[in-house]
């Protein structure tokens, strides 16, 4: 098949240094790149684990927070909380 494409300035010098070290033709390496990125592409993405780092937040103000009621009601007594 034949087609136009343009490209990017950055990404023709790449794929001209790329076609240089492999002594090949344009068509050859344009090709080879876009399998490799078409197959990237379509592959279902490789999950990354998420961790969430602890941090010290210091002493809770209030002794139980499993009652917010209880909580707002302090914070209302103390007047604008701690």
């Amino acid at each position: 098949m034949r087609t136009t494409l343009s490209l990017d300035d950055d990404v023709a010098a790449l794929l001209e240094q790329v076609r240089k070290a492999r002594d090949a033709t344009f068509k050859q390496v344009v090709n080879d790149a876009l399998r490799e990125g078409l197959a990237r592409l379509a592959s279902p993405a490789e999950p990354h684990p998420f961790r969430t780092r602890p941090v010290d937040l210091g002493n809770c103000y209030y002794p139980n927070l499993d009652n917010v009621w209880d909580v707002l009601d302090e914070v209302e007594r103390s007047g604008s909380g701690r």
